[in-house]
Parts: structure tokens; sequence; C-alpha cells
């Protein structure tokens, strides 16, 4: 008795046809009832489809009564203890329909009990009569994770003498309680950027991060159940990997579409009834397409279709009806008239997911792709950040197109399904918003935030997103673009509006999270002076800035391939913690001398790599800014680093990295203990970040490699230097020392 039922039944067969209500009942929930302590008899049982008369409702003229037939109905000591109605697999656990008429066995004067639950062989999920969201729901094949929690709210005995029931949250143990102390930076994790197709295929947008990183990064900086927030939410990666991860989503973004793609990605359909509404729907609409150029012409002047709005300056054309031939503008507006004749508002909001990737191909901007198959190219707003016109018109088949979303929209779903808390997922929320001003998160609330926020004017979000809000109706006020933190775009904003509203937008950031918790800040412009004015603007918060990490990104992208020198290929992670008393970075005293101390960091990264890409450097140049506090004069002298680079290295185009001059020796106008002294101090900073003590070897053998410059150090030099700013930990490991008297004099 008690013991967990299901350890070798194989829930792979669940998704096979033949698996039926029925196969649910008595394959899945008959053993969890017996497990659970319930029999055919005595007091403790379980009573199948008892029928129960409705208390109201009569038919016909001879008053026939009408009878309801719950699958299980358990009861203790003789009394109705809770109620559990069994679904198929292919039909939602939660939908509103099963919650309706589970709910109504509970409420019947013939049970009238507090809990109902709904299982469809993949979901089981309780509900207390009184309360409007699920009071607990787990997966069936995690069950056995959970079964003492289960155990607690639906054995006899949690019934027993109508037990008074205690609050179903558990206080963490003591080593839960250590889990964001103990936390420290992650290294660059592998990218695995198409292999989710809850992200790739449905619908684009302007960047993307890859869903891997993300995830990995949620897991480890935060716990099942924690509430994770992303205040520029943009695609919604962060949002559906922190419930697929079982922690709750806030997902802000000031632009509608952002809303709308995560929004309707989130909202599960049944994959036939939205196949069947397809199907109905593109036979409508075939019956109605134009015949010819001149039919369109006609057919136009009788369909609503987006007209008149002005687009950006830097477009290629003035309004948006320019960005669609007549053919295009007429198939659209058909298409979309007879999606929002769909009764059914889920399968509705998923139609017109799908129609929104058709624009997303069906336009003037479309460049295609010679390397994929019709219809992977990408439009000009995703690929240059402007609405380019491609040079010649693209003409693909607005029904082939859509079909083809619809089967990404149905691929997607199916691997959301499979891995979705449903439980995270109706306690999730996804907003329209400024990141500027959290109002609708309370302070403190929240337990790690993930987030990518615009890179100065690198991508004009709503300027971009011109063509997809009016199609899809989604209003864009002149209020939101003034919010809007970005720099230039159609209204001009300024470089000091931007870090207005990033600072503010950090600041929120700082409000609504809790104590001891992680933020994880992701950024790429080359320009030094916003990264000190991040790390200035959360250190004046009260963030503590533990580390920053480089990430790659995968495969170059278009835009990196065009501008080698003007745009980076990956990122870095900046990570801070909230805590009570945050240690500031300790500053180095700045002199005349930074331009070598830029110099050996380069050099540096050249010797360890035999050869450094521009984005090994700048990572590099800018860690060490943060890691010791130089990024001031960085911003202020070194805004770009490409002409200090040809003036001082060897640039190889095929290898796309630079090198040293040939017969040119590395610096030397450091003094070679002040130059060691600054890599110690970088080095042991960052290994304190991850929680590292590292021995005398490994100290000695990270140095040696960066001096390389004709003179090589003797190890006692090194190990003075490690002296003066290290202290012992054990034996013989080494940390920073602790009482942040390391200033750096360069003058």
């Amino acid at each position: 008795m008690n013991t967990y039922p299901l350890n070798d039944f194989d829930f792979d067969s669940v998704n096979a046809d033949d698996f039926t209500e029925e196969s649910v009942r008595e394959l899945i929930l008959s053993p969890i009832l017996q497990a659970l302590g319930y029999g055919h008899r005595g007091k403790t049982r379980v009573r199948r489809n008892p029928r129960i008369t409705h208390p109201i409702v009569q038919i016909g003229s001879k008053s026939r009564k009408v009878t309801s037939i719950p699958d299980y109905l358990m009861e203790v000591d003789g009394k109705p203890a809770w109620v559990l109605d069994a679904k198929g697999p292919k039909e939602l656990a939660s939908k509103a329909k099963h919650r309706e008429q589970a709910y109504f066995y509970a409420l019947h004067p013939e049970i009238n009990v507090n809990l109902y639950a709904i299982s469809n062989g993949i979901d089981f999920v309780v509900w207390n009569r009184e309360g409007v969201k699920p009071l607990n729901s787990w997966r069936i094949k995690d069950l056995d994770k959970h079964w003492n929690d289960v155990i607690e709210l639906l054995s006899p005995s949690a019934f027993g003498a109508r037990a008074v029931k205690h609050s179903q949250a558990t206080k963490r143990s003591e080593k839960d309680s250590q889990f964001y102390s103990t936390r420290s930076l992650l290294p660059e994790i592998v990218v695995k950027k198409q292999q989710a197709r809850r992200h790739f295929g449905v619908h684009g947008y302007f960047t993307k991060q890859a869903w891997n990183v993300v995830q990995e990064y949620i897991k480890y900086y935060s716990q099942p159940g924690d509430t994770v927030l992303d205040p520029f939410g943009g695609s919604g990666v962060t949002a559906i990997e922190a419930i697929v991860t079982g922690r709750k989503a806030i997902h802000i973004d000031l632009n509608p579409m952002s809303q709308f793609l995560v929004q309707s990605l989130l909202t599960i359909v049944v994959p036939h009834e939205l196949t069947s509404s397809v199907e109905r729907l593109l036979e409508r609409f075939e019956s109605q397409r134009p015949k010819s150029k001149r039919h369109a012409q006609a057919l136009l002047k009788t369909l609503k279709y987006p007209k008149g709005t002005l687009l950006p300056p830097t477009s290629d054309v003035e309004h948006i009806e320019e960005l669609f031939t007549t053919q295009q503008l007429c198939e659209l507006a058909i298409l979309r008239k007879e999606i929002l004749k769909t009764r059914d508002k889920d399968i509705r909001k998923v139609l017109l997911l799908a129609f929104s990737g058709t624009i997303s191909k069906v336009n003037r901007t479309y460049h295609p792709s010679k390397a994929r198959a019709e219809g992977g190219g990408d439009n000009g707003p995703f690929r240059y950040f402007r609405y380019r016109l491609a040079p010649a018109e693209v003409h693909l088949n607005v029904a082939g197109v859509f079909r083809t979303k619809i089967k990404k929209i149905i691929a997607a779903q199916k691997e959301l399904n499979a891995a979705i808390d449903e439980k995270s997922l109706r306690e999730s929320v996804v907003l329209k918003g400024d990141a500027a001003l959290l109002d609708s998160v309370n302070s403190e609330s929240i337990d790690y935030v993930y987030t990518d926020p615009p890179y100065g004017s690198k991508i004009n979000y709503l300027d971009l997103s011109v063509m997809w809000n009016e199609w899809l109706g989604l209003p864009v006020s002149e209020s939101d673009y003034k919010r809007e933190t970005i720099e230039d775009g159609s209204r001009n904003h300024t470089v000091e509006s931007y870090k207005d509203s990033l600072g503010a937008a950090i600041r929120e950031m700082y409000r609504v999270m809790k104590y001891d918790r992680w933020m994880s800040f992701v950024f790429a412009h080359k320009d030094p002076k916003y990264w000190h004015f991040i790390l200035e603007t959360a250190e004046a918060c009260g963030f503590e800035y533990v580390g920053t990490v480089a990430q790659g990104n995968g495969a170059a992208s278009f835009k990196k391939r065009q501008n080698p020198f003007s745009v980076l290929q990956g990122q870095l992670i900046i990570n801070f913690r909230k805590v009570r008393n945050p240690r500031r970075i300790a500053r180095i005293v700045q002199g005349t001398s930074v331009y070598d101390l830029i110099i050996e960091t380069i050099e540096s990264v050249i010797a360890s790599k035999n050869g450094a890409r521009l984005e090994d450097i700048n990572d590099e140049l800018i860690m060490k800014g943060l890691e010791m506090g130089f990024l001031d004069i960085l911003s202020k002298e070194y805004k770009d680093l490409t002409p200090l680079l040809m003036d001082n290295f060897e640039y190889h185009e095929d290898e796309d990295k630079f090198h040293m001059r040939k017969e040119k020796k590395f610096r030397a106008q450091l003094p070679v203990e002040l130059r060691i002294r600054y890599f110690l101090i970088s080095y042991l900073r960052r290994c304190g970040a991850e929680r590292k003590s590292p021995t005398t070897d490994e100290v000695i053998l990270y140095i040696m490699p960066l001096l390389k410059n004709g003179i090589t150090p003797e190890n006692q030099t090194i190990l003075n230097e490690l002296a003066a700013v290290g202290e012992h930990v054990g034996e013989n490991q080494w940390r920073l020392r602790q009482d942040g008297n390391l200033e750096l004099d360069l003058r």
C-alpha cells in the first residue's frame, strides 16, 4: 500500500492511437487509486461510475430525470472524499468543458466534496472547489518524484476524521535554502540552435537567444517552482524555457507582436481539431482567390487590409501596402477574413499565428535562400533590420506557406505538450509592458532574471514590427514609441534617453528581485561606454557584480558575414546578485599607461589562442575592464578597436584572426611585475566568481603563456606578486585578498 505503482509502465504507449480513455482508466488511474489505499469494499473504497441525478434539470413531459456518471468517486468512512474523471490522451486535462463537468460532480448534493481531479494519462490535475487555479498538477510520467505529495493530498488518511488540511506549500530544506548562495559562473555552453521546434520554424523574430543556453542558465540559477522574469521578452525564449523546466514565467515586452507570438504559441489546441479547421479554411480561401491581377484589384475594393501607414524613413517604400504585390495583398486579406470567422478562440489564435508567419514570407522584402528549399529565405526586417525590397519579387503560394506554418506549429505544440508543466503554464503571465516600469510585478517576488535588452541603435523593434502589428490589429501608441529602449529610430531617441530607459529597467529589476537571487544580463555592444554604464547603474542599485561569461551563439549571422569588423559574433553574459551587503569592484588607479594595458590584454589573447578573432579581443577587454575597473577609460578613448588593431597587429582574412606582426615581439612597456599583478588579480577574481581556489602550479601555468615577450619571468617573480594580491586557502591553494586594497597603479 502507498507504493508508487507505475515504475514498470511504458509511458511511450500513451501516445499510441489505440491508447484510449478506457486505457487511461484501467492501466493508469486504477493502479494509482489502489496504491493510494482505495479498494472496492470497506471504509476506504472507490466507486466506479456511480449514477447521480441532476438536482434541477429534467427532460420531457413525464419529467424524466437526467443522470450523470463520474468515473471515480472515492469514499472514506462511508462518506464521499473526492471525485476523479478520466479523459483520453488527446484531450487536454485542463480544458474548460472538462473542468466544468468535474466541478458539477464535486458540487452535486449527492457527492458534495471539496476536491475534484481530471487525468488524461499524461497530466493529473487537482482543483479545490473553492479555488480558481489548480491546487496541484503533476505529469504522470514524473509522478514517482511527487508521490509523497499525492499521498498527502489524496490518500484516505488525508480525509480521515475530516482532518483540517494545511497549506500545500512546503518549506524548502536547509540545503535548498543555500542553493542560491552556492551558485558560481557557468562555462560557455555549446549552442544547439535549431534543435527545438518550439523556437524554430514557427515564426521568425529579429533576434533569438539560443534556447539551450537559456535553459541551462534557468536550471542552474533557479529551482522548480521559482518565478523567472524577462522584462525584454522578445521572442519568448526565456519564458518558454522557464515553463518547460517547471518554473513560473513573467514575459514582458513593449512590442505587442512579442506578446502575441508567445501567447499564441502557448495556446495548446487539439491537433486534429486544428487540422480540420485548416482544411475548411483553405477550401473557402481557394474558392475566393483572385484569378488575375485585375480580379485582385477589384476584390481589394471590398476587402480590409492595412494601408496608409507610414514606414520608417530607412524603408525602400513609404507606405505599408507597398510592401506587397496586388496579388499578395488580396490573398492575405482573404485569408485573414476567413480566419477571423473561426468561432473557437484558441484555434483562431493559432491560425493567426500561422497567418503572421505567412506574412513573414509573402511580401516584397522576402529574400530567398539558395541553400534552402523554397520558403527557406528571410525578409528584410529580420535580415537587414530595415524594410529592404528584394532585387526580384518572389511569388510563393500563400496556401502552401500557411499550411507549412500550421505543420510547424503542430510539431512545436507536440513538443511543448510533452514538456510543459501545466501548473507553471497556468501561473505564468505574458504581458505588453515597459521594462522601465514593472508595475505589474510585486517587489521582491522574482527568483531569477534572464534578459537580452536592445543594444543601442542596432534594432528598432517597433518600427520594424509595423508590417505584422498592422495586419494583426495590434495597437502601438505614440507613448509606446517614446518609451522604447533604443537609440535613433523614427522618434530619434538619443543616447541619453536610451541610457535613462535602460537604467530605469535595471533599477526595476533590482526592486522586483528577491535577495540572494541572480540576474543574467545578455549584452553584445562594441562600445565599452554601455558596459561601463550597465555596471555603474547595477552597482548603484545594490547589485553585486559576480562575473562575465563569453558565450557564442552558433554559426555567423548574415550581418556578421557582411560586416566582419562592425558586427560582433557572440555575446557576453553579465551576472549579478542582489545581496544585502554588496561588494563593489575595486578600481585600479588610472594613468597614462592604460593604452599599454589594453595592448597587453590583446597580446595575451593572441598568445593564448594562437591568433584571436575580433570577438575574442573585444570580450577579453570588456571582461578585464569589468573586473579591473578601467571600462570608463576604455569607453572614452577606444570606442572602436578596429583602428588600434590594424595599426598594431596583422589581420589574416582567411582565418578571420589577428596575429602579431612578423618579426615583432610582444610589447614590454609595462614592468613585468605590474603585468603579472594585473593578470593575477583578474585571474583570481574570476576564480572566485567560479568558486575555485587554484593551486600554485595552476596559477603559474595560467600566467606564463600570457607573458610571451622574449623575457620569461622567473617563477619566484610570479610567487612574489601572488603573495601581494592573494592569500592562502588551505596549504597550497589561493584566493584574491579579501581586504579589497588591490588598486593597480599604472602611472
